[in-house]
């Protein structure tokens, strides 16, 4: 699948077929994540991938009572939960390099997202999960000390059609030189 179609086309997927996903498919999405780009090459991310329905349930119900997934999460074939190594991402020499801190939830965004698109152009669903419980999550998977759960994913077939959301225009989010200098974009807006 061409980039740019992969990137328009992905959708967040909260209802999932429970049809198994082949060991081969989930490694080829772990591999997209492999790949992302990360600070210093720390490559501080690590994943835990998790098919038992009991655990699955229990991730369930760490997700916030308000969250669209929770009823749903339980139901996909595999939840992805991705984690990172404190200390690593934003570091120079051991010392913070930046003052935006950690920079773990940064990369770790990154391998979601090579992971997200990749399972898309494979013709499976994703969607990022925030909403949750990390402490909690981190207790069920036996997480340790020094490591720290940033985001999950269910990952299957699609159980629903999912329409294309509104994207601002360029127009409305980019400018030139300064911020909120010239904001006539070279190249229009485009709003598939």
């Amino acid at each position: 699948m061409e980039v740019m179609k992969a990137i328009r086309d992905r959708r967040s997927i909260r209802s999932y077929r429970s049809e198994p996903i082949k060991d081969e498919v989930i490694n080829s999405v772990l591999e997209a994540a492999r790949w992302a780009p990360s600070w210093a090459n720390t490559q501080c991310w690590e994943f835990i991938v998790i098919k038992k329905e009991e655990t699955k349930h229990k991730l369930a119900d760490t997700l916030a009572l308000w969250n669209s997934v929770r009823q749903d999460i339980a139901h996909a074939p595999v939840i992805i939960v991705a984690c990172a190594r404190l200390g690593r991402s934003g570091f120079k020499d051991g010392e913070l390099s930046t003052d935006k801190g950690d920079w773990y939830m940064f990369d770790v965004a990154l391998a979601m997202q090579n992971l997200a698109l990749a399972a898309h152009a494979l013709g499976l669903g994703t969607v990022h999960i925030g909403a949750f419980d990390a402490r909690e999550v981190a207790q069920i998977l036996q997480v340790p000390d020094g490591v720290v759960v940033v985001e999950m994913t269910p990952l299957g077939y699609s159980a629903e059609e999912v329409n294309n959301p509104y994207r601002k225009p360029l127009s409305g989010m980019v400018f030139y030189e300064t911020y909120g200098g010239d904001k006539n974009c070279p190249q229009g807006d485009s709003n598939p």
